[in-house]
Parts: structure tokens; C-alpha cells; sequence
């Protein structure tokens, strides 16, 4: 059993995650954990003027409906590095379906800032961030996800409690 997969997923606190980071904010390339190989590998690259927005990553010892650990936006201060270890707290959860090859599953993103950050530390609920950077997430994972031939429709937010 490696590191990644002893780590549980949250801290004592409820709305307290562990956030693997597995790409960085602004950057191109999507990395993504290997369970066989257990690495972060690359995945895919994204199009010349597309960038993840903020820090991307996964709760460990979670598992959505599309078969993956649970996604997770971070919100921080500066970009982090794959690979990093980051104590997160929820603030919300933007839901969604997710189409690819006539199969349409949940795959919401958790929404979550981290701990130590200085920039965002007053985030503790969806309402304390700008309706319009909520729009710009959604719409970075709508062509995010037309970028891979698959559909991302978000069909509602939701606040910490249900993060």
C-alpha cells in the first residue's frame, strides 16, 4: 500500500478535506494519479490559451460515480505542485453530469480553499466568493470537457454542508 492510499480522507473536523494536488494553477498539462503505476503522470494537455484556473486535485480514499477519487478545486495564495498535500477547508460543491461515450454519471467539483491561505481565508461558504468567478469555473470545466469530446452540464451550487 503506498502513502497516497493510507491517507485518510479527512481530517476530525467535518467539513476538513485532504486535498492531493495533481495539477496546478495555470497550468496546460493535466496530470492525473496512477493507481497501478502509483505515480501522477501526465494525462493530456490542454488547447494554446486554456489553463486550469485554480489548484485541481482529489480527496484520497474517496470514489465518485465516474470511478475516480472526488474532484476538488483549491483555492490558494500561490500554485501548488503535483503531488502536494494540502489540508483543505470545504466551502461548497458545484454539481454536475458528465457525458462521455453515451454514458452520463455525476461528477461534481468540490470547492475548498486551504488552510494556510492568507488570500482567501474569509471563504468559508460559496456566498463569500463572486457569482462571477463561480460562472468562470463552471465555464473553464464546460470547454475543459468539450476539449475531451465529453459534456459537462452543472445543474446546481451547493454550500459547505453538502460539499
Amino acid at each position: 500500500m503506498n502513502a497516497i492510499d493510507r491517507l485518510k480522507p479527512a481530517s476530525n473536523d467535518s467539513n476538513r478535506v485532504y486535498v492531493i494536488i495533481d495539477t496546478p494553477k495555470g497550468s496546460r498539462n493535466k496530470f492525473k494519479w496512477d493507481e497501478k503505476l502509483e505515480v501522477l503522470k501526465l494525462s493530456h494537455v490542454l488547447t494554446a490559451g486554456a489553463a486550469f484556473p485554480f489548484d485541481f486535485g482529489f480527496v484520497p480514499g474517496t470514489r465518485s460515480a465516474d470511478g475516480d477519487a472526488l474532484d476538488v478545486l483549491v483555492f490558494t495564495d500561490e500554485p501548488l505542485f503535483p503531488g502536494c498535500l494540502v489540508p483543505a477547508r470545504l466551502v461548497g460543491v458545484i454539481e454536475a453530469e458528465q457525458t462521455q461515450e453515451g454514458k452520463t454519471l455525476r461528477n461534481d467539483r468540490m470547492l475548498a480553499v486551504a488552510i494556510p491561505s492568507h488570500l482567501y481565508a474569509a471563504v468559508h461558504e460559496l456566498e463569500d466568493l463572486p457569482p462571477s468567478l463561480l460562472d468562470e469555473i463552471e465555464q473553464f470545466f464546460i470547454n475543459y470537457n468539450v476539449m475531451r469530446d465529453r459534456t459537462f452540464k452543472p445543474i446546481g451550487r451547493r454550500g459547505s454542508a453538502a460539499a
